[in-house]
């Protein structure tokens, strides 16, 4: 009987004990679950570290660790990356498409240049297909007769040509061997004879430029039958053409787009009258000069000057520097600095007065855009390129002039509102009919 208290005190003891443990982990449990962030399920337990441990700083963010200005300069610059990359391919693509862009740039420039005349003859009642037919008719009729009277011209004149280039050689011969200049007789036959062996050392060449001369005359009937299959469609419908283009654009662009395009449409119509207008007055007056200087081909060279004229700032300098060869080679010397003083006269007029007076703030590009986007048109596309190139970049100019006066207008009317209870009415805002200010 004595051992049974014993016992019975030990198990009592047991289970206190198990009664201890238990309720240790159900509280180490219940931490577990009020501290979630603490650790993952996953993880195992990492005790704190000791107190004689060392205390390492923590490292920053190493975005945080950056300049900023090195940070700035990094996110423009993968930007410009892009941009830059997007330009490349798309030149690539104008250059693989070359024929079939410089046709429909070209055609478009047509087309600014006819589209006034269908406006006006449908305000007189003729329906829209005669109204086209006749327009596009007259304007090619046109530009095929003054083809082909450039060539008459040329081909009428040019044995009496021959002979006066012949004339005006001998000449300029004697002048520079009584000039300043102290050119001897030896220096000319030397130079005659290195003229005459580099025609021959590239025969080659010359024959090989002749043959690929076919090839550009076939592409260049291939450009002529597109500009004016596409001017025909875009006389007749290009309100639709438009209308479908800006089914492309996303809804969210769409109003501005669709305000920009009749922006740009204006600023090409002024750009392609104004310097058709410009190119006229300078064929006539310096047509005129060169005429009364006895210059042959008066005609032809005024033509040329026209033509020239569709090409900024370069073409004035080659069509003038041509009328001057031709006087310097037929007249003599005195005739060609008359020429030149003509030439001159009529460009610094052109410059200073005719332009500003007839473009007016239609189109307004700088100078040296000018001439940087000239340079670049003729590097990509040659002469067709140095032609389309300003009247690209003044209707850039503008879209892009357009879209940020539309996006400060938008900002506007969205943020102006009426303010408190006691507003004496709605604040006056734009409609969405009214186009920004150009």
């Amino acid at each position: 009987m004595s051992r049974v208290p014993g016992w019975l005190g030990r198990l009592g003891a047991g289970l206190t004990e198990m009664s201890e443990r238990w309720n240790e982990r159900r509280a180490e449990a219940e931490r577990e679950r009020d501290e979630p962030e603490s650790r993952t399920s996953s993880d195992e337990y990492v005790p704190p570290p000791p107190d004689y441990a060392p205390d390492v700083p923590a490292r920053p963010d190493p975005a945080l660790a950056v300049p900023w200005g090195v940070r700035v300069a990094a996110e423009a610059g993968w930007r410009l990356l892009v941009l830059a990359g997007t330009l490349w391919v798309l030149t690539r693509i104008i250059s693989a498409v070359q024929l079939v862009v410089l046709a429909f740039v070209s055609a478009l420039l047509i087309t600014a240049i006819l589209q006034p005349t269908v406006a006006r003859l449908r305000r007189l009642g003729v329906p829209r297909g005669p109204a086209t037919a006749l327009t596009a008719i007259l304007g090619f009729v046109v530009m095929g007769l003054m083809g082909w009277f450039v060539t008459w011209q040329v081909m009428e004149n040019i044995d009496d040509l021959s002979g006066q280039i012949q004339d005006g050689i001998d000449e300029l011969r004697n002048w520079l061997l009584n000039s300043p200049f102290h050119v001897t007789d030896k220096q000319i036959n030397e130079i005659a004879k290195n003229l005459r062996e580099a025609v021959g050392a590239n025969t080659d060449q010359i024959t090989s430029a002749g043959l690929e001369g076919v090839t550009v005359v076939v592409e260049a009937l291939t450009g002529i039958l597109l500009a004016v299959f596409s001017t025909l469609f875009l006389l007749y419908d290009g309100k639709r053409i438009w209308e479908w283009t800006l089914k492309l654009v996303p809804a969210a662009a769409r109003p501005g787009v669709a305000g920009a395009g009749p922006a740009a449409w204006r600023t090409l119509t002024a750009y392609v009258r104004g310097t058709v207008i410009v190119a006229l007055i300078d064929a006539i007056f310096i047509g005129l000069g060169i005429y009364f200087l006895d210059v042959p081909m008066a005609v032809p060279l005024a033509v040329f000057i026209f033509l020239f004229a569709f090409i900024p700032l370069v073409g004035a300098v080659v069509s003038g520097a041509l009328a001057v060869v031709v006087a310097l080679v037929t007249q003599g010397v005195f005739t060609a600095v008359m020429t030149l003083v003509v030439v001159l006269a009529v460009q610094q007029i052109e410059g200073h007065i005719l332009q500003p007076f007839i473009l007016g703030r239609a189109v307004r590009v700088h100078p040296l855009a000018v001439v940087l986007s000239v340079a670049c048109g003729g590097m990509v596309a040659g002469i067709g390129g140095a032609v389309v190139a300003v009247p690209l970049v003044a209707v850039t100019n503008t879209v892009a002039g357009y879209l940020r006066a539309y996006s400060r207008q938008s900002a506007l009317r969205h943020s102006v509102r009426p303010r408190g209870a006691t507003a004496m009415g709605p604040v006056e805002q734009p409609g969405p009919s009214e186009a920004p200010p150009e």
